[in-house]
């Protein structure tokens, strides 16, 4: 306890150190900042635990790793949850002033990983894809995407519900649901044409174009495109800047832009994830308990245009 009570609030600790925090330690003392040793604990946690993200926080600027570089960031089930509880910890973080996602490796991210779902129930599996984008829907502070390669699926619908997207210039931007018998997600069904137009966002949606980062930029999916050989230096000096802004402007000011579209998201969300749950399932384990009638509790199309 004594090398505790020598802690300053904003004192930097080896993680070494902080491993022999004990229960105890900690609730016997009473500082309250998330840099504090109030909140070790709870760092610990979660910081600590992912299996499948890198967290790291510092100066006011913390930043979620999506860390599956074998598989390319594809998100799986366990990766779903993780990600909204990492966004829980950097909203009630009063150190996180600005939150930055990217990639590990060479790839932002390649989308839902095709091999989720097999064992899940069906009504749980939209639950786990609703609770994913409304954790990003919900968010309260500054969220910018650093985008460092290839983002597929979820990693291009999500973008219009980040603040700013910065990309490498060699980034492609890929949405294959059709060809996997799917349906767009990410409440892009709203936010793309609401972007680009109608016509620009089923181009992408429905008929699969693949856009450069130029190309994105131009569609107003990318804020910024950054050389590809000065990409990390540039990037996160321009992120990092963000953190010297007043915290209460931004958030109150990103609460006004998007307050008026919340409640239509989460309806869109609810939709899109059903509907993704019910096509993932219907097209590789139709015979799966409870899809049936998960599925006839969805709109359904004419007998004629069913496929």
């Amino acid at each position: 306890m004594s090398f505790l009570r020598s802690l300053s609030v904003n004192s930097r600790v080896p993680w070494s150190l902080l491993r022999k925090i004990t229960n105890s330690d900690i609730q016997s003392l009473s500082a309250v900042s998330c840099g504090s040793v109030t909140n070790l604990k709870r760092n610990m946690s979660t910081e600590g635990s992912y299996e499948h993200l890198k967290v790291s926080c510092e100066d006011g600027l913390r930043v979620i790793t999506f860390n599956r570089p074998d598989k390319k960031n594809a998100l799986n089930e366990k990766m779903f949850t993780e990600v909204v509880d990492a966004l829980k910890v950097a909203a009630e973080d009063p150190n996180t002033l600005i939150t930055a996602t990217t990639g590990a490796g060479n790839v932002y991210c390649a989308g839902n990983d095709k091999t989720n779902f097999r064992t899940m129930p069906v009504t749980q599996i939209a639950d786990v894809l609703t609770k994913h984008m409304a954790a990003y829907i919900d968010f309260p502070k500054p969220l910018v995407a650093v985008i460092n390669g290839h983002a597929v699926g979820v990693g291009t619908t999500l973008l219009p519900l980040f603040d700013a997207v910065y990309a490498t210039e060699s980034a492609i931007f890929f949405t294959p649901f059709s060809s996997l018998g799917i349906v767009a997600e990410g409440c892009s069904t709203y936010t793309f044409p609401m972007l680009m137009g109608q016509g620009k966002a089923a181009e992408l949606l429905m008929f699969e174009k693949r856009a450069t980062a130029a190309e994105a930029y131009k569609l107003g999916l990318v804020t910024e495109v950054f050389p590809d050989s000065t990409f990390q230096e540039q990037v996160w000096l321009k992120v990092k800047a963000m953190t010297k802004l007043p915290t209460k402007s931004l958030v109150y000011s990103k609460k006004l832009c998007r307050d008026i579209h919340r409640e239509k998201l989460h309806k869109i969300n609810e939709a899109e994830c059903k509907r993704v749950t019910e096509r993932m399932i219907g097209n590789h384990f139709p015979d799966r308990e409870g899809y049936k009638e998960f599925a006839a509790s969805l709109p359904q199309l004419p007998e004629n245009l069913r496929i």
